[in-house]
């Protein structure tokens, strides 16, 4: 798959900074948080950004409005994008912001949430089958019928260099603060946001990691066999990891840039959830807590902690949360009932 940018003048590179500098002031600069408890857990510090506050509810909002913008500013007049949720509310909003059709492709098992903050946005929401390949099909049927470019959530240089914005504000934060990143740690899905991540890291030893459910680890399966692999994705609290493949450009930039895989559960991505509710208040989506269930799962793996005499220093990306409202009382539920079990 070939990308150019919007004027058609040929390949589009992807340049993190610039995006961060034209995102500064249009989308939330979200706050980055520690928690005692989770530095204690992880055996270093863990800086937290937490994208799960962004405008939309996630950090696509970064790669959706500056995609969005540029195709705004080539004269476009609408847009369609596809994605299990998310990635079509950050289209639906930029659509919106300037005044653009939108027609988002979403899996017919989609959160509620997203498809109801998506048809809030203005957006066209169609549904179709539950695998990337159905959705795409669709979208690329809707491109065809209506002359609107699509903004893909995985395979686009913009989408790319606005999520990548996060980890750069992330990193830039910790340089500020006396605290440089050792280690980034970021959920995968489609691969955009960790390719992201891996270009904002670039020139900095920061080791870049990625985060995916078991069963749906298109990823590292990827990285293994040296070209993108398919999956069949299995079931997982984490609706957002779940693209069948990892994108074609993300694979390129991550085949060489990013320093490994973490494979956790959905125990393991339920916990994390807990301590974020519990220790930092903060709610995040089981995509988004994905990435400190990795970072932990690194500590236990002793990939973390002391480097010599310093304490190392890691950054998740919480990337999302956008989460139903009963899964959040599940979720909630389970931390009461082990509680009462550790205090028997």
């Amino acid at each position: 798959m070939s990308h150019t940018d919007p004027s058609g003048a040929g390949p589009a590179p992807i340049d993190v900074p610039e995006a961060a500098r034209w995102l500064a002031g249009r989308v939330l600069r979200t706050p980055v948080l520690r928690a005692p408890a989770i530095d204690r857990l992880a055996g270093a510090r863990v800086l937290l950004k937490t994208e799960n506050l962004q405008a939309g509810g996630s950090y696509k909002m970064r790669g959706g409005l500056y995609a969005v913008s540029r195709l705004a500013a080539a004269g476009h007049g609408g847009v369609v994008a596809q994605s299990t949720g998310n990635h079509a509310v950050a289209v639906a909003l930029a659509a919106r912001r300037f005044e653009l059709a939108a027609t988002v492709v979403l899996p017919v098992d989609a959160a509620a949430t997203k498809v109801a903050r998506a048809r809030a946005a203005g957006a066209r929401v169609v549904l179709a089958g539950t695998t990337v390949e159905e959705r795409l099909a669709v979208a690329r049927r809707v491109g065809d019928e209506t002359g609107h470019p699509i903004v893909d959530a995985y395979d686009h240089p913009d989408v790319i260099a606005g999520q990548g914005s996060a980890s750069l504000e992330l990193i830039e934060e910790a340089e500020r603060a006396g605290t440089p990143l050792d280690a980034l740690v970021v959920p995968v899905g489609g691969g955009g946001g960790a390719a992201g991540a891996c270009l904002a890291a670039a020139g900095r030893p920061i080791e870049v990691y990625g985060v995916e459910p078991h069963g749906c680890d298109s990823l590292a399966r990827s990285l293994a066999a040296g070209r993108p692999v398919p999956v069949t994705p299995a079931p997982t609290i984490a609706d957002g990891l779940r693209p069948t493949c990892v994108g074609e450009l993300p694979f390129a930039i991550l085949r060489t840039r990013l320093r490994g895989v973490v494979r956790v559960d959905d125990d393991e991505i339920a916990e994390a959830f807990r301590l974020l509710l519990l220790e930092l208040k903060m709610l995040a989506e089981p995509s988004g807590a994905a990435g400190l269930a990795g970072a932990l799962r690194l500590a236990a793996a002793g990939a973390l902690g002391n480097d010599g005499m310093r304490r190392r220093t890691v950054g998740v990306v919480l990337t999302g949360g956008n989460v139903e409202a009963e899964l959040v009382a599940r979720l909630a539920a389970a931390a009461r009932i082990e509680e009462k079990v550790a205090a028997a």
